[in-house]
C-alpha cells in the first residue's frame, strides 16, 4: 500500500484494502488475547508460589472472560472463504400451506432480526410482503457487518415447523416449511459486473401494507437478469428509484452467489468431493408439540429451549455448522 502506484488500479487496490481489513479483524484480537493470556499465566504462577485469595478470585474472573472470546476468535478463524467477510442478503419464503406457512415465515423473520440485534449487526429490510391474513409472503433483509455472510450461510435451506396450529379450530398438529436463502452482499462495481443491456426492468403498484402512496403509484420494481433468468423485486420503499437501487443490490448478490455455486460445482468435479451446494435441502426442524426441540439435520446439534432459539439464540447451530467435518 505504500508503493506510489498502489492506487493506479482502484478496483485492485480496493480489494487488497478489504482483504487487509479482514485479516486485521482476526490478527489484532488474537494479539490482544495472546497478551491477556500471558498476563493470566503470570498471575497463575504468582498464586502457585504465594497463595493469595484476592488474586485467585481475579484470575478466575479473567479466565471466565477470556474463554468466550477465545471461542469466538477460534470460530472466526474457520471463515476462510473470501466471501465469508462480506455482509449478507437474507431472504425468507414461505412454503405451500397458506396462512400457516406464512406465519412460520414471520416467526423466522423475527428470529433472525433478534439474532442480528443480539450480535450487533446493522440491518435494513429491503422488501417485505405481508400475508393475506397473517405472517408474510416474502422478506429480504440486508445485513451489514464483518463476516455476516460467513455466519449466516449456515442458515440457508428449508426450515421445518411442527406445532399445534393456532389457525386450526380443531387444534390439530401441522407441519409447515419456509425457505431461507443467504447471499454475500456485494457493492456496485465489486465482484460482479451487471450490464444494463442484460436487464429487463418492470414497474408495478406495490401490494399489501405501505400506505396510500405506495399502493397508488408504480413504485415497485422487478428486475429480470436475462442471461441467467434471475428475477428480483423490491416494493418496500415509497420511491421507485430507491426500490430500484435495493433490487439491484439483491441482484448483484444473487449473481455473485450463483458464480460461487458454479465454482463449487467445478471444484467438486475436480476433487471428487461433495460440496454443500444443495441450498434447498431441509436443514432444521423446530418442534413445538408433542415435545420441544430444535434439531439441525446436518450436524445433529439439538437445543431443547425452543423459545430461546425463536428469540434469536441460533449460535449453537451456526457453531456446529462451521465446525462440522466435510
Amino acid at each position: 500500500m505504500a508503493l506510489p502506484d498502489f492506487w493506479e488500479d482502484a478496483e485492485a487496490a480496493k480489494k487488497i484494502v478489504g482483504e487487509l481489513k479482514a485479516l486485521r479483524q482476526i490478527v489484532e484480537p488474537w494479539k490482544e488475547l495472546q497478551q491477556e493470556t500471558a498476563e493470566a499465566e503470570g498471575m497463575l504462577t504468582l498464586v502457585e508460589q504465594e497463595p493469595d485469595e484476592s488474586i485467585a478470585v481475579e484470575l478466575e474472573q479473567q479466565a471466565k472472560s477470556l474463554e468466550p472470546r477465545i471461542h469466538a476468535l477460534e470460530l472466526r478463524s474457520l471463515l476462510a472463504e473470501p466471501s465469508d467477510a462480506h455482509g449478507a442478503i437474507l431472504t425468507i419464503h414461505p412454503g405451500a400451506g397458506g396462512t400457516e406457512s406464512q406465519d412460520w415465515a414471520q416467526m423466522l423473520f423475527r428470529m433472525y432480526t433478534r439474532y442480528l440485534e443480539r450480535n450487533g449487526y446493522g440491518y435494513a429490510v429491503l422488501d417485505l410482503q405481508p400475508g393475506e391474513e397473517a405472517g408474510l409472503k416474502d422478506a429480504t433483509i440486508e445485513v451489514n457487518g464483518a463476516y455476516a455472510y460467513g455466519y449466516l450461510k449456515a442458515e440457508r435451506g428449508v426450515h421445518r415447523l411442527v406445532r399445534i396450529s393456532p389457525y386450526d379450530a380443531q387444534k390439530r398438529r401441522h407441519t409447515s416449511f419456509a425457505s431461507v436463502f443467504v447471499y454475500p452482499l456485494v457493492d456496485e462495481g465489486d465482484e460482479v459486473e451487471v450490464r444494463e443491456a442484460d436487464l429487463r426492468i418492470d414497474t408495478f403498484r406495490a401490494s399489501g401494507a405501505g400506505g396510500q402512496h405506495v399502493n397508488k403509484t408504480e413504485s415497485a420494481v422487478r428486475i429480470t437478469h436475462l442471461p441467467t433468468g434471475v428475477v428480483v423485486q423490491c416494493q418496500n420503499e415509497r420511491s421507485q428509484h430507491r426500490n430500484r437501487d435495493a433490487a439491484m443490490k439483491i441482484l448483484r448478490s444473487r449473481l455473485y452467489a450463483l458464480r460461487l455455486e458454479e465454482d463449487e460445482k467445478k471444484q467438486a468435479v475436480l476433487t471428487g468431493g461433495k460440496a454443500d451446494i444443495a441450498w434447498g435441502n431441509q436443514i432444521r426442524s423446530y418442534v413445538f408439540q408433542p415435545y420441544t426441540m430444535v434439531k439441525d439435520h446436518r450436524t445433529d446439534a439439538e437445543v431443547r429451549d425452543v423459545q430461546a432459539v425463536m428469540d434469536g439464540s441460533i449460535e449453537p447451530f451456526i457453531d456446529a455448522y462451521l465446525r462440522r467435518k466435510e
